[in-house]
């Protein structure tokens, strides 16, 4: 057959070639060529920056082009700051959480303008928002330098500077407790950033605005919390954007407050606990948190007494071994645990009449709030923390108070010792003690 003969024709089996495509119109543009070949030192910067501090705290830093090159105020800085969600923005769909980037719209149409008027009057907008559900750890299993959630949320926030246009950063804490609301850490790092110091704001015209303040229906009081830690005055959505009253607050715990207002407990001196027998076993009872284990420090370690603590020893069996080898050597025996019920105080109470010796019981009173706040706050300070305890979880506290029966003299203690928990401290401890923690 000639080169120039007819065509093979096509097989049931043989792929029959697709018809030729239509050229695209090419979307280069001679900008993005322009671009593409300009020196890095001579482009436009970003507008946004991203930065992740340790795996637990994202700063987003939105800077616009007119105000690249402003000059930094040499007065103290008014800083206006928010919460985000259900503060500055709420879901488009009605659920907590978004269902994407775009799931998103402003918490009421008030609040662009507001924040631009802000701006204009020369105040440093600034976000501090709480993000539990974002991970930043990289997304490996898919290959994706960044998981999906910090995607989504950069996304976000993203759609929401561009759109406000103005200099603001957002600071998002996920897991660490110490850059979460209402501790001190995002704010400790926006002043890093901005080169503040506490001279450098001006905390008298300063604020925080946000949805988490410990009303009726409200999740927590975080924001409140942080806004009083910051030392700025603190107002929520309704309040500041719509110009609503103040709605009424429960009572809440108020670490400062119950500071300078402290309950008398004339129990708790060295000069009124003594020893009353030379041998004598002393039951605890109190909550994690309660103040247990630096009342024995203070004032029983130095009157001769030996120490058994569950959290030390493993377990309880291991206590009683102990316990009973110090009433064998004839010494006087604090157990430092919980001991939360007439159940597990039997235990001490049959030692007790094993030895033939007096048991005398020590009640410690502080209420569910401010033992949550002293486990957070020896957690989160090591010089508050001589014996190194990790936090303890929300769980520790409801089993407690669920198990929870008061000791009575029926029990068999020869007597039964009130305590209120009292700050004994430095005016440096006394100071982080007094913000709020949890």
């Amino acid at each position: 057959m000639s080169e120039g003969g007819a065509k093979r024709a096509a097989s049931p089996t043989r792929a029959i070639s697709p018809p030729p495509l239509r050229r695209k119109v090419a979307t280069v543009t001679k900008t993005t060529v322009a671009n593409f070949f300009t020196p890095a030192s001579q482009k436009k910067p970003e507008p946004i920056t991203w930065r992740i501090l340790g795996t637990s705290l994202i700063v987003g830093k939105y800077v616009p082009e007119k105000s690249a090159s402003q000059t930094v105020s040499e007065h103290a800085r008014r800083i206006a700051s928010f919460d985000l969600d259900s503060t500055l923005i709420k879901t488009i769909s009605g659920n907590t959480f978004p269902k994407s980037p775009k799931d998103w719209q402003w918490w009421n149409s008030a609040v662009p303008g507001k924040l631009r008027e802000l701006d204009s009057e020369g105040y440093q907008v600034v976000i501090f928002s709480n993000q539990k559900m974002i991970k930043i750890q990289k997304d490996i299993k898919n290959g994706n330098s960044e998981s999906k959630s910090l995607s989504n949320f950069k996304e976000k926030m993203t759609a929401v500077m561009t759109q406000l246009d103005i200099p603001m950063s957002v600071y998002a804490a996920t897991t660490d407790p110490e850059y979460r609301k209402p501790r001190l850490g995002m704010w400790r790092e926006f002043q890093d950033d901005y080169d503040l110091d506490v001279s450098g704001i001006d905390l008298k015209n300063s604020f925080f605005v946000g949805d988490a303040a410990g009303r009726p229906g409200d999740h927590s009081n975080v924001d409140r919390g942080f806004g009083t830690n910051a030392g700025m005055a603190f107002k929520t959505p309704e309040e500041f954007f719509l110009a609503l009253p103040p709605v009424d607050v429960p009572e809440i715990f108020d670490p400062a407050s119950y500071i300078k207002s402290e309950p008398g407990s004339p129990r708790e001196t060295p000069e009124t606990f003594a020893r009353k027998h030379p041998i004598e076993l002393v039951v605890f009872c109190g909550s994690p948190g309660s103040g247990k284990s630096t009342f024995f420090w203070k004032y029983l370690e130095p009157l001769g007494y030996e120490r058994v603590n569950q959290d030390t020893l493993g377990s309880r069996p291991k206590c009683l071994k102990v316990a009973r080898e110090f009433l064998v050597a004839q010494k006087s025996v604090v157990v430092d645990n919980t001991n939360a019920n007439e159940e597990t105080r039997a235990y001490w109470t049959a030692l007790a009449k094993e030895f033939d010796v007096p048991i005398r019981c020590i009640h410690f009173l502080s209420p569910p709030e401010l033992c949550k706040h002293n486990n957070a706050v020896r957690a989160s300070n090591k010089e508050m923390n001589p014996e190194a305890r990790q936090s303890l979880p929300g769980i520790a506290f409801g089993d407690y108070a669920r198990r929870y029966r008061a000791p009575t003299l029926e029990e068999g203690f020869e007597d039964i010792i009130p305590v209120e928990f009292q700050f004994k401290g430095t005016e440096e401890e006394k100071k982080l003690w007094g913000q709020y923690w949890v």
